[in-house]
């Protein structure tokens, strides 16, 4: 990683679009900061700044598909910020991924192609581990 290009991934490496959008940072050139946020978890303060930069919403980066979001409430629209917020703290999984931060922006990256806006560089080409060709 070069200083001058610093790039952060919130990764899950059990999640397909997560692992293609590491492999197409790293075919870029790039070494990121990988941090696997199940398991290092999340701050209250961390989140708000990721939601801040993103100029989205909490909602925006909240993971229902195989979470417990609906079972705690949290996809009812009356839910409120704080308790979801309280929710991914206590519940790193309900993160939506990857989420990446590069000096170029911070975006939630699904599909894994969104990254290519965040990157300096671009690899020369890429195939996602589906076979998938990504046109750039």
């Amino acid at each position: 990683m070069t200083e001058s290009f610093p790039i952060t991934i919130y990764h899950n490496p059990k999640c397909g679009t997560s692992r293609n959008t590491l492999a197409m940072i790293e075919a870029a050139g790039y070494a990121p900061e990988v941090v696997e946020y199940v398991k290092a978890g999340w701050t209250r303060q961390q989140l708000e700044t990721i939601v801040a930069a993103t100029g989205g919403s909490v909602r925006d980066i909240m993971r229902t598909k195989g979470t417990p979001a609906e079972e705690l409430g949290l996809t009812d629209p009356a839910a409120s910020d704080e308790a979801i917020l309280a929710a991914m703290v206590e519940h790193p999984i309900l993160v939506n991924r990857p989420i990446v931060i590069t000096p170029m922006g911070t975006k939630l990256c699904r599909p894994s192609e969104l990254v290519l806006d965040l990157l300096g560089n671009r690899p020369e080409s890429f195939t996602k581990e589906d076979g998938e060709v990504v046109k750039l």
